[in-house]
């Protein structure tokens, strides 16, 4: 009996890159191979992104390719030479989170050749994963974000933060170090507010009123362990505790480089984007850890051209991000997602000409130096 295949396309954030290598575990436990060529493949599985319309447009474009692949083999059953297409990630989670049932209506009817938009949740979170790096393991902590910066769509595509428990998480650390691994990367959408989900304990962060973390605790249980490097990603400003500080300072094996998103310099433009926090509370942070943490180094993620950043507001955005002195910065061009809250009160009235110039501006302050 000729053994089935299948490829995977993952798109996306390094959550997706951790789901995509349960999913393949998934497929493997049913008697699937892994290949890495679609064309010879039974099955092609398509882990999604959709925080940016281009990452949107790269998936319906492969799919596309696929279908007209198809038509052009003419063959009529998968297991004959038929490609067959599942489509996963955040696209499948927003349209089944539609409890109208329309978006996923309306995705069939735009893509009849899909045969199934699978929800991540129906891929159990207890599978080990078939992982593709050698020397690092991904580790999810906790799934989802109950955030809601207006920009961004992940709350509605990935539901609340739920956040694993802690003796799971760490018998799966003590597997990697036994199958060899000596680096680990923590993974949320929202690393730092681990635990928040399932604790009565309140604190007041940056202003605002939060279930109290147990992140700290985490990292300090994973830092103890044989591992040369313990990564996190991706922290919140205002879930970055002293506590957790003073964690990563008393041990040496976690990241000195620390991923610490701003999003934008202009406190207006960070009040519209609900970040809750002010420019000066975040450099304030940044300047806190420098002072606990030797040697430590920031990398963030910065949009552009958000609706009402004038030419004053992205000064302001320049101007902390020279007082940062970030090693890295992702910049991202704002696009307005359907469903989220910046779409549905803020016009996108910047040109794509006015964002291509600040996102060079920033790419040589920051990525061009280095």
């Amino acid at each position: 009996m000729k053994k089935l295949k299948f490829f995977i396309k993952t798109f996306g954030c390094i959550q997706n890159t951790a789901d995509s290598e349960r999913i393949k575990a998934f497929y493997w436990n049913k008697g699937y191979e892994e290949i890495d060529n679609w064309k010879k493949s039974d099955l092609v599985i398509i882990n999604t992104c959709i925080i940016r319309e281009s990452a949107e447009n790269r998936v319906y474009g492969l799919i596309n390719l696929i279908n007209q692949w198809n038509k052009k083999t003419s063959f009529t059953k998968a297991t004959d030479g038929q490609v067959k297409i599942i489509v996963t990630g955040c696209l499948a989670g927003l349209a089944h989170k539609d409890k109208t049932g329309k978006k996923l209506n309306q995705l069939k009817r735009d893509f009849p050749e899909v045969s199934e938009f699978l929800p991540i949740e129906k891929i159990s979170f207890k599978l080990d994963p078939i992982r593709d790096k050698k020397d690092l393991a991904l580790i999810p902590i906790s799934f989802g974000c109950s955030n809601f910066c207006s920009y961004c769509i992940v709350p509605f595509a990935r539901g609340p933060e739920l956040s694993k428990p802690m003796e799971e998480i760490l018998k799966e650390v003590d597997e990697v170090i036994k199958n060899g691994f000596k680096e680990v990367l923590l993974i949320g959408q929202n690393v730092n507010s681990y635990g928040a989900d399932f604790n009565d304990e309140t604190e007041v962060s940056m202003g605002k009123k939060r279930f109290k973390s147990s992140f700290h605790k985490l990292l300090e249980e994973v830092a103890k362990k044989d591992l040369q490097k313990v990564s996190f990603v991706s922290s919140n400003p205002w879930d970055f505790s002293d506590e957790l500080i003073e964690t990563i300072a008393k041990y040496s094996n976690i990241d000195r480089l620390l991923h610490l998103p701003f999003q934008a310099g202009d406190d207006e433009v960070l009040k519209k984007m609900n970040r809750g926090y002010t420019s000066k509370e975040y450099i304030n942070l940044i300047k806190k850890i420098r002072d606990k943490v030797p040697n430590v180094r920031f990398s963030t993620d910065i949009i552009i051209g958000f609706p009402g950043e004038d030419e004053k507001a992205f000064q302001n955005t320049v101007k902390l991000c020279k007082k940062a002195k970030f090693e890295i910065a992702y910049v991202n061009k704002y696009s307005p997602r359907k469903g989220t809250v910046s779409a549905k009160l803020y016009k996108d009235e910047i040109p794509q000409s006015e964002k291509k110039r600040r996102w060079r501006i920033l790419d040589d302050l920051i990525n061009k130096k280095n």
